[in-house]
């Protein structure tokens, strides 16, 4: 099964590096990707989609250094949606990217 997404685009937000309890380091953030299409009209139109990327180990450290609000970057990784439940016990997801290149 093929699960590869690429994407360059803006980071959003300033990168924190945080630790798992088990001294894992991970960052969470945003790029924004500006994206241009043809409306029914045939006019020029432009979107801007925002994506979020998890990291982990030497990746999330490596970005985390060289990596800043602001910055345009490529990343590759593969799509996934994570759950948990909250204290009313109601389930939540979120959908990211985990970056792998």
């Amino acid at each position: 099964m093929l699960n590869i997404c690429q994407f360059i685009g803006n980071i959003t937000n300033d990168i924190e590096l945080k630790q798992t309890p088990n001294w894992t380091s991970v960052i969470n953030f945003d790029i924004a990707v500006n994206k241009k299409y043809t409306g029914r009209d045939w006019v020029q139109q432009e979107k801007v989609e925002f994506i979020s990327f998890v990291a982990f180990k030497q990746r999330a450290e490596i970005i985390h250094q060289y990596a800043k609000k602001g910055d345009k970057i490529y990343l590759a990784g593969e799509f996934q949606t994570r759950s948990w439940e909250v204290q009313d016990w109601t389930k939540r997801y979120k959908s990211e990217i985990l970056v792998k290149k």
